[in-house]
C-alpha cells in the first residue's frame, strides 16, 4: 500500500506506510468470525436498547420458536408480550436479522460431538 503523505504534501506529519505485516493486524470483519462470536456480537448490540428482548432470545434459543420470535419482532413489531413498537434502530434490526439467520445454521447443523446439543445461549 503506498504511503499516506508524500514529500509534496507536507503536514509536518511523517510519512506512513503500511507492510503487508501491518495488514495481517487488522480486526477479522464480523461476517468472518466463529459463530459463537458473530452471535455473542448480535446480542450485545440488542441488549444495549433491548435487553428483555434478549432474554427471551436466550430462553428460546436452539428451539424453532426462537425463529418464530425475532421474525415477529422485525415484521410485525411486538414481542409477543404487550410490547409493540414502531421500529428498531438500524443496528438492532440488523442484529436481529443475522440472528435469526445464524439461528437458522447453528439448528440445521447437527450437535458438535463434544456438547451432543446445540451451542448454549450462555456459552455466547
Amino acid at each position: 500500500m503506498p504511503a499516506m503523505s508524500t514529500s509534496s504534501d507536507f503536514s509536518g506529519f511523517p510519512v506512513i506506510s503500511y507492510t503487508e505485516e501491518h495488514q495481517l493486524t487488522q480486526p477479522t470483519p464480523l461476517h468472518e468470525q466463529p459463530k459463537l462470536a458473530r452471535i455473542g456480537h448480535q446480542l450485545a448490540v440488542i441488549t444495549e436498547q433491548h435487553p428483555h428482548i434478549v432474554r427471551i432470545i436466550r430462553i428460546l434459543w436452539g428451539h424453532k420458536e426462537c425463529l418464530k420470535y425475532i421474525k415477529q419482532l422485525v415484521f410485525d413489531g411486538g414481542d409477543g408480550v404487550g410490547r409493540s413498537r414502531i421500529g428498531f434502530k438500524q443496528e438492532v434490526l440488523s442484529a436481529l436479522i443475522d440472528l435469526s439467520n445464524l439461528h437458522e445454521i447453528v439448528i440445521a447443523e447437527p450437535p458438535t460431538a463434544d456438547s451432543k446439543m446445540w451451542p448454549s445461549p450462555q456459552s455466547f
